[in-house]
């Protein structure tokens, strides 16, 4: 069947199971929103404020389901527009597929209205990235496109076509149902290297598990869970873990690194064996690298060969999907009991920084608490960057994957709006809540607009502090309390601001109020937004100082 490009476009979405796109429309991508409203039985389209706030729900949207996000926007600025977003994406790797258009094939290079090389400058922050000049071609690499997407390390890839293109004609052959999510094949590793990693494994007397987003990425919850049992081995979670393995779970011990417990990383400092799943290392996990590796072999775990030894050396690794893997391994692992080293994990555990008594105030755990008192397991908690993200992962008991999600690799503030968005779209019977700071919150609140216009029951719950908490935090500790730019004694009233997007909203005094309007809110099944005032100079703890040991925290701080 002859097609024009925007049909072609849109029928390889709808062949690759895409039902919500979301996007801003402009001039080089007009063809393709035509064809779209054509199409609106078959696909959905989210209009977003901003093209960042798109890009950011897409990537929400696929961390909440486990499917490619889809983004659109148009040539020029609408497409510099998504790169924060698909560089977050990227980090964190999340399948992302970004649709750009440009302008016509004969003025490409020529400085023409709205034209920037956009693959060019998404190359670093892409798995691939695509520009399409021969109608012909279009289907074959849109096909590539979410194969690159999804297969091994998941991440985002960019595919730019010129507005001529999608308005040239080809042939439209659509793929046979079986063929339709075809995916590269993952690396394997073979029965040698998992016997040799299994000798490791059973030499260990102190294993310590770290798990991280890689684990949730291939589905290898229940494998984490059963290695961990087999093994009487602890297990640490970095930030992107969060939900691998239970809270509840015994042998759960907590985040680790930079604002990990005192469990986490004096276990890492005693473990003779780390089994990483499903991590990279980075160094708000590691730290100092040459002191993490002191006392530990690590066997390192992970579909992408290049993470192996990149930034910690390592003593073995199995180079693969992560579910596969541990499937292998536990084929061939027998139980071992390893009493005296739980023990002594379990007396580490007791040892959490104290807390003054907020006199009746709110407080960030006060907040997360009563939040998850009243949602429960079930819930999607987005967070934007900030102290609010590490209190809600340090604090917020998550049991299951795919419920918490942010940035973590590029800490983009301004992530969490749009991602809610984007999961509350990907699974619209689960209750959305959407932990903020005020000072990520104001980056992209316009989204405000979209929340209300689709009317999603998104509960957004910003800690204001009246700062930019972190950063200030750090003056503190390490600045000598000189505020440079931190402090927000500005505008808006996010009461007032919600108020005129027509979202109700609330400011709790204390723990009563707030754990009305929290119910009030999820019972509305409508948006809302709580504006928690909480102190300016509270911290987050523990605290590694950069560049220093894992078990060197700060627990408390100086008056």
């Amino acid at each position: 069947m002859m097609m024009t490009g925007a049909g072609i476009l849109v029928e390889c979405l709808i062949e690759q199971g895409i039902d919500t796109v979301f996007g801003y429309p402009g001039g080089s991508v007009l063809h393709i929103y035509d064809e779209l409203y054509r199409n609106e039985d078959r696909i959905r389209h989210v209009l977003t404020a901003h093209e960042q706030g798109a890009a950011h729900a897409a990537d929400g949207y696929a961390r909440a389901s486990g499917k490619p996000g889809v983004v659109l926007a148009t040539s020029g600025p609408g497409a510099t527009n998504l790169v924060t977003g698909i560089a977050t994406a990227y980090m964190d790797s999340v399948p992302l597929v970004a649709i750009t258009g440009n302008v016509p094939v004969p003025l490409l290079g020529r400085d023409s209205f709205q034209e920037v090389d956009i693959a060019g400058v998404t190359m670093p922050v892409t798995k691939h990235n695509f520009i399409v000049k021969d109608v012909a071609r279009l289907a074959e690499t849109m096909r590539a496109a979410f194969s690159i997407a999804m297969s091994g390390r998941p991440g985002p890839v960019l595919v730019d076509i010129p507005k001529d293109v999608t308005a040239d004609r080809a042939e439209w052959t659509a793929l046979p149902l079986g063929e339709r999510a075809r995916l590269r094949a993952m690396p394997s590793p073979s029965d040698a290297d998992v016997e040799a990693a299994l000798a490791m494994v059973r030499s260990a007397k102190r294993p310590l598990l770290m798990a991280g987003g890689g684990v949730i990425a291939s589905g290898a919850s229940a494998e984490l869970s059963m290695l961990a049992e087999r093994l009487d081995a602890p297990v640490a979670l970095t930030l992107m873990g969060h939900g691998a393995l239970p809270a509840s779970h015994p042998l759960f011990t907590g985040m680790i690194g930079m604002h990990g417990t005192k469990a986490s990383n004096l276990a890492v400092r005693s473990a003779d064996l780390i089994v990483a799943m499903g991590t990279r290392f980075s160094d708000r996990v590691v730290s100092d690298r040459p002191s993490f590796t002191r006392s530990a072999r690590i066997l390192h775990i992970d579909v992408d060969a290049a993470e192996i030894s990149k930034n910690v050396r390592c003593h073995g690794s199995l180079v693969g999907d992560v579910k596969e893997v541990l499937s292998r391994m536990l084929a061939r692992l027998e139980p071992s009991r390893k009493p005296e080293w739980l023990a002594q994990v379990e007396a580490w555990k007791g040892e959490t920084p104290a807390r003054a008594d907020s006199g009746g105030r709110l407080d960030p755990f006060m907040v997360l608490d009563a939040i998850h008192e009243r949602v429960g397991d079930e819930a999607v908690i987005t967070t934007e960057v900030g102290q609010h993200q590490i209190w809600t992962a340090q604090r917020y008991p998550f049991a299951k994957p795919r419920t918490f999600i942010s940035s973590g690799g590029l800490g983009t503030m301004g992530f969490g709006t749009g991602a809610a968005m984007g999961a509350q779209m990907a699974r619209p019977d689960a209750q959305v809540v959407h932990v903020a700071g005020d000072g990520s919150f104001r980056m992209n609140c316009a989204e405000l607009a979209t929340i209300a216009h689709y009317g999603l029951p998104i509960l957004i719950v910003i800690m204001n502090n009246g700062t930019l908490g972190m950063v200030r935090q750090w003056q503190t500790m390490f600045y000598g309390k000189r505020y440079a730019e931190t402090t927000l004694d500005r505008p808006p009233d996010f009461v007032k601001l919600a108020d005129a997007y027509g979202i109700r909203a609330w400011r709790p005094r204390d723990a009563a109020e707030l754990r009305t309007a929290i119910d009030e809110a999820v019972s509305s099944r409508r948006p809302g937004l709580i504006d928690c005032v909480i102190d300016i100079d509270e911290c987050v703890l523990p605290i590694v100082p950069p560049g220093r040991p894992i078990e060197e925290q700060i627990m408390a701080t100086k008056d």
